[in-house]
């Protein structure tokens, strides 16, 4: 890790042996340390792009330009890029079976809340809604044409299944068709929580332009 890695050492001393699921918890540390670094990338990059092409800085397009573009590069550090840092460490395993995608829908759900241990069933139930009301709020925000709820869900719910693609693709995750339908339902109430927070004089506005 490049930028946590004191971090991470601090609260391994303190709290491996305290903490159980101690992996998800260095899951977390190693995708925030990726996030921080691709964003990085990304900002001097689009600095760059605006100063060669002339084009103004904006703070409150940009600052949300931003702030989308860390939630989509920590989701995707998290569910589909676990163990791997750069692109070079990519490998695709293009003949796995279809067979060991999930398509029974809430079947590995229901198993996982008569499991020993609960947080495997929080974290996929609840963790996989949550994980998508950042993108139902912010998707309308940062988009350049006005979107609505269909589009919203809809997009979100590609998303999701981008997302299981690339896992089952990359070997980095089990692809579930529950995750596809939590996520669509995580986009849908971030999307609820866009209109009661976000003015509607705001909403009719182009917030973000190229």
């Amino acid at each position: 890790m490049y930028f946590l890695g004191p971090l991470y050492r601090i609260v391994v001393a303190h709290y491996a042996d305290r903490i159980n699921h101690f992996p998800l918890v260095k899951l977390v540390f190693y995708s925030l340390d990726k996030t921080i670094l691709y964003f990085i990338i990304f900002m001097i990059l689009r600095v760059l792009y605006l100063k060669l092409t002339g084009r103004p800085w904006r703070w409150g397009p940009e600052l949300l330009r931003a702030a989308f573009l860390f939630y989509l590069l920590l989701l995707l550090a998290l569910t589909v890029f676990r163990g791997i840092y750069f692109p070079w460490q990519i490998k695709i395993y293009w003949n796995r079976s279809p067979a060991l995608i999930n398509w029974t829908v809430l079947t590995e759900t229901l198993k996982l809340q008569y499991a020993q241990s609960k947080l495997d069933f929080l974290y996929n139930f609840y963790g996989n809604i949550l994980w998508f009301i950042p993108f139902g709020l912010m998707w309308p925000l940062v988009h350049q044409r006005r979107s609505g709820l269909m589009s919203t869900v809809i997009t979100g719910a590609l998303l999701s299944v981008l997302i299981e693609t690339i896992q089952f693709f990359l070997a980095t995750g089990v692809s579930d068709i529950d995750d596809v339908i939590f996520n669509t339902v995580g986009a849908l109430l971030g999307y609820i929580i866009y209109l009661v927070l976000i003015p509607r004089r705001i909403r009719r506005k182009k917030v973000i332009t190229t």
